[in-house]
């Protein structure tokens, strides 16, 4: 019989064996999620195939850059064929002044955006900071009910030098957890976007993390241009599947991250870039999405309104 001791590929083998068996006792002990991942629509034959799209647009309230009263900016976007604006929240808004804005020009609030979670994310080691977090979420919901919104919009957590993979991953859990019970009362939805935060960094994880919390309310605004630096978007869209509730829209230039840096791929225009919106739409349409898409890019006055919604129209058609 061979001795391990001596012979190098026998040792490597018993090691190899042996590290096996670990990860998959490890694996078997894992706490399963809370609902399985669906699995990826794989037969393209299957795939339902909508040519009339219900697409939305709306853009951030930040990217109006026009003189005059909320109500003006509103009246503006809703004259340029927009259907929709996403609110920061907490904000110093008056909420009757949104709600006249809204009802006086018929323009949806279909979502707000968490102003603190970058500030106070809900990683964060300190629990003074993470109960700061949690407040802010818990009054975004508030908003978004009042204002007539389905979603908030989220960024889990943050990973960095000081904050562990492992330690995001359950401190974010616990501490959102505690803001499910309101958002069921109010019915709004917690949406996590894909960003540049180095937490959820494939579709797989980002799949799984949503369904431990076993909570229909909870799900994802996905952000294609965030993941062409070093994905394919319409992949994310075929794992993530209904658990889309909304979408930012923005592009990434490859060439211009090579050339010029990592954060110069953002300038580049909405469909200039190297995101594949033919193949993007076409997986939305397989997982069957309709609803809204949410410009997220430099901003401006009416003609740089005017030829963001022309954009985000072209790719709804691509």
């Amino acid at each position: 019989m061979t001795n391990p001791l001596r012979d190098g590929s026998a040792m490597h083998d018993l090691i190899s064996r042996r590290s096996f068996l670990r990860a998959s006792a490890a694996f078997a002990a894992a706490p399963l999620a809370a609902a399985p991942l669906e699995a990826a629509p794989l037969d393209v034959k299957d795939r339902r195939v909508v040519r009339d799209r219900k697409c939305k647009k709306a853009v951030k309230i930040g990217m109006v850059k026009h003189d005059g009263s909320l109500k003006d900016k509103f009246a503006l976007l809703r004259g340029l064929g927009f259907d929709g604006v996403e609110l920061d929240s907490p904000n110093g808004l008056a909420l009757d002044e949104v709600i006249a804005a809204r009802d006086e020009t018929g323009l949806s609030i279909p979502g707000v955006v968490d102003s603190v979670h970058w500030g106070k994310p809900f990683s964060h080691p300190d629990p003074k900071v993470r109960a700061e977090g949690v407040a802010a979420l818990e009054q975004a919901l508030r908003d978004a009910k009042a204002y007539g919104a389905s979603s908030v919009l989220v960024v889990p957590g943050v990973v960095n030098k000081s904050i562990a993979y492992a330690d995001a991953y359950r401190r974010s859990q616990e501490e959102i957890k505690k803001v499910l019970p309101l958002a069921n009362e109010l019915k709004v939805r917690i949406a996590f976007e894909n960003v540049w935060n180095e937490f959820l960094l494939s579709p797989l994880e980002m799949a799984r993390y949503v369904d431990e919390f076993g909570d229909p309310l909870v799900g994802v605004h996905l952000d294609p241009g965030n993941l062409v630096r070093y994905g394919w978007p319409e992949h994310w869209i075929e794992v993530l599947g209904r658990r889309i509730f909304k979408l930012d829209v923005k592009d990434y230039s490859r060439k211009k991250q090579v050339e010029e840096g990592l954060w110069k791929g953002f300038d580049v225009e909405i469909g200039d870039g190297d995101t594949d919106w033919p193949a993007v739409m076409k997986a939305l349409d397989a997982i069957g999405y309709e609803g809204w898409f949410a410009a997220e890019v430099g901003g401006g006055g009416e003609d740089r309104l005017r030829d963001i919604a022309a954009r985000m129209d072209k790719i709804f058609a691509s």
